[in-house]
């Protein structure tokens, strides 16, 4: 074989490895950019969920803590509405025993209702019928 058949063989051998070498470059440079392309789509998509999520907690914590203070509002309500019944029912008692006209009947039936509503009712009634009798029984 003659050198320079043999030098324009090396050549066009080296310039074939290069061509290759540069489109292979070109091809992983065109993957990796659309790789890149999507990792930037799927960041954008991430972060627009985490925005949403961050604002339904928001919501969730907002009507959690909107229900508690509901809860605490309608439990101060209801031992206001037991202190003014227990109220109201030491007066209905006091004045039955004031009263020489009191109406035996009618104390009972607002004892009953009391005692119906009230725990605390129901346990002073209890406790004050055993003192009628212990009155009854003296008389």
């Amino acid at each position: 074989m003659d050198t320079g058949l043999l030098i324009v063989l090396v050549v066009l051998a080296l310039v074939l490895v290069t061509a290759l070498m540069l489109v292979s470059r070109k091809r992983s440079a065109h993957r990796d950019e659309g790789l890149r392309e999507e990792a930037r789509g799927h960041r954008e998509e991430a972060q627009i969920r985490t925005s949403r999520a961050d604002v339904q907690e928001a919501e969730a914590q907002e009507r959690s803590a909107r229900a508690r203070r509901e809860q605490a509002k309608a439990e101060e309500q209801s031992a206001l509405a037991r202190r003014e019944r227990h109220a109201a029912q030491e007066r209905h008692e006091h004045a039955d025993r004031i009263d020489p006209d009191a109406d035996e009947d009618a104390a009972q039936e607002r004892n009953g209702h009391a005692e119906r509503t009230d725990p605390d009712v129901r346990d002073r009634v209890v406790a004050g019928r055993g003192e009628n009798r212990t009155r009854e029984e003296q008389s």
